[in-house]
């Protein structure tokens, strides 16, 4: 029993990105403007006016702290993140794909600033109001920010909770204590990671088959939605870029594989 709650404190003061799903497609005798597919999966994302997203661009390092820097296109919701890449290789090229979620845990070194953070604001309100009006003061102002985060979407105030969850300390705090989740909270996740699955692979697709490229190998690891929930294996007749199944007007194609 001792173990186990040491492993959770160790989780959730030492927090680690864990990569829940991994593709990659590699492609022989080919070439494409790495800027140009990230405009393309931007420009998809944004007619679909996915709520709550952010978009951008981040550096990673190719291999240690002096080597050079690979681009990679971000997308994050919540505590979910997509990082892609597509990039030559030799004279082939790869595309690539990590589902991540971020820990849910506060640093220790965060927690250190949080106390002293916090104690300098009772010592300000000491100051200013005395000790019992201070005692008072800094209830309130407590009482007021529980207050704002219990109740922030259902005043619609969409962006304080977004900030929120991404504000260290306060975000899995947060999260545990006071951001309910519910059943619309999980459906649109899940949209979330089956759009942005489907338009990247639908659109690795369309590239490649621009240029004559039949792309007939994706490896993957794992699974985005679990167990639960798969893909029917798409035909050879399938077109290059499938059917969007979030398109009303024409025919739903199978579930999209968020795998």
């Amino acid at each position: 029993m001792e173990s186990g709650l040491f492993e959770t404190l160790k989780r959730f003061f030492f927090p680690k990105e864990q990569v829940l799903n991994h593709w990659y497609a590699p492609v022989d005798n080919f070439q494409f403007v790495t800027a140009d597919f990230y405009q393309m999966i931007e420009k998809h994302l944004t007619d679909r006016k996915v709520p709550s997203l952010d978009i951008s661009r981040v550096e990673l390092s190719e291999g240690g702290l002096l080597s050079a820097k690979r681009e990679y296109l971000r997308l994050r919701r919540e505590r979910l993140v997509f990082d892609i890449c597509a990039a030559p290789f030799g004279s082939g090229y790869f595309f690539s794909f990590r589902f991540v979620e971020l820990p849910l845990g506060i640093k220790a070194a965060e927690m250190l600033i949080f106390i002293v953070g916090v104690f300098m604001i009772f010592n300000m309100f000491l100051r200013l109001f005395g000790i019992i009006w201070g005692i008072v003061v800094m209830l309130g102002f407590l009482g007021g920010s529980v207050w704002v985060m219990r109740n922030a979407v259902q005043f619609g105030l969409k962006d304080l909770d977004a900030s929120l969850l991404k504000t260290p300390i306060i975000g899995p705090i947060y999260e545990i204590f006071f951001r309910k989740e519910t059943y619309y909270r999980e459906d649109t996740r899940l949209m979330y990671l089956s759009i942005v699955d489907f338009i990247t692979k639908a659109l690795v697709d369309e590239v490649t088959a621009a240029k004559g490229i039949k792309l007939v190998k994706r490896y993957e690891r794992k699974s985005i939605l679990g167990d639960l929930y798969h893909e029917a294996p798409r035909s050879e007749r399938d077109n290059p870029f499938p059917t969007d199944p979030t398109s009303q007007a024409d025919k739903p194609s199978p579930t999209p594989n968020a795998s």
